[in-house]
């Protein structure tokens, strides 16, 4: 039998992870026709269908569900050499697939990656947005090799490696009771309506922590899908928020009818890098965390 190609399994996955050949295709680069062709050169070789082609889209035989699998394991093994390679070299180099948060990918991200580009030239950086849970899932499963988010995060396996530390400040319709105030408790939020990100985001799990702290439970009533929307909600008159240190100046200071207050005592959230363990890139992921820290504190 003759055996597949390293490129044949990748399309196989693709196709698997997309349901849909043109999309496989796109993801991986190549033309549709090219892809099909591979992947029926590779159900040849193999001597198994592994998907079937229907109007409704492209489902995954019980063959091709074990041979994805197999696949998945062997890319995995195929990138770790490749890692543990690069590594050996103690160089940042080659690709890098970092995946971020929404509420710091675009708050760190713009200093950070100029700072990167300039230090580390021969750097392929690749960067994912996506909320925490999702985050984790793709670095557990080899599809992301750093993540750029909030700690700790507590999970076996993933090396986590704090960065700093910034407050929550609250925010508040221009309106607001507390708005003639220049600094407010935790414990003035006992009764307040909280607009907060929708369920999934690690931020708003964060802000409930703080208001559990201080009793303010039960208040979490609107929900937003980014901080923008949050910011403009509370504006509205719909609640108050808590907000990152870093996101104020961009989200809160262009919102006439939304004021920002200090808490006291300020809580804080931990961002931080967190890979796997069994990295080879280690060493150079903390150099890379001291850089990104450094391109903060110089913003």
């Amino acid at each position: 039998m003759n055996q597949p190609t390293l490129q044949q399994l990748r399309y196989a996955v693709a196709v698997a992870d997309e349901r849909n050949f043109g999309r496989a295709a796109a993801l991986c680069f190549v033309s549709q026709p090219a892809l099909s062709s591979q992947i029926r050169e590779l159900e040849g070789r193999l001597r198994v269908q592994l998907f079937e082609r229907g109007p409704r889209g492209v489902l995954v035989t019980p063959a091709g569900a074990e041979v994805v699998s197999r696949a998945r394991r062997i890319l995995h093994d195929v990138d770790a050499l490749c890692e543990a390679a690069v590594g050996a070299g103690d160089v940042l180099s080659g690709p890098l697939r970092l995946g971020v948060i929404p509420t710091v990918a675009p708050y760190v991200l713009p200093a950070a990656l100029h700072a990167v580009a300039e230090t580390y030239p021969s750097l392929e950086l690749y960067l994912r947005e996506d909320r925490t849970d999702d985050l984790v899932a793709q670095l557990q499963s080899g599809d992301l090799d750093l993540l750029l988010l909030a700690l700790p995060l507590d999970r076996s396996g993933v090396t986590e490696l704090p960065l700093f530390d910034e407050a929550f400040r609250l925010a508040m319709p221009h309106d607001h009771r507390l708005a003639g105030r220049r600094r407010c408790s935790t414990a003035d939020l006992v009764g307040e309506r909280l607009v907060l990100l929708e369920d999934g985001h690690c931020l708003r799990d964060q802000a409930l922590a703080v208001c559990s702290t201080s009793g303010a439970v039960g208040g979490a009533e609107v929900q937003g899908t980014s901080l923008p929307t949050v910011v403009q909600m509370v504006g509205a008159g719909l609640g108050v928020t808590l907000l990152p240190e870093m996101t104020v100046e961009r989200e809160a200071r262009p919102v006439r009818n939304v004021v920002v207050r200090d808490l006291h005592p300020a809580p804080t959230r931990t961002v931080g890098l967190a890979w796997r363990s069994s990295s080879a890139r280690g060493d150079a992921y903390r150099r890379l965390g001291e850089l990104i820290a450094s391109a903060r504190r110089g913003r």
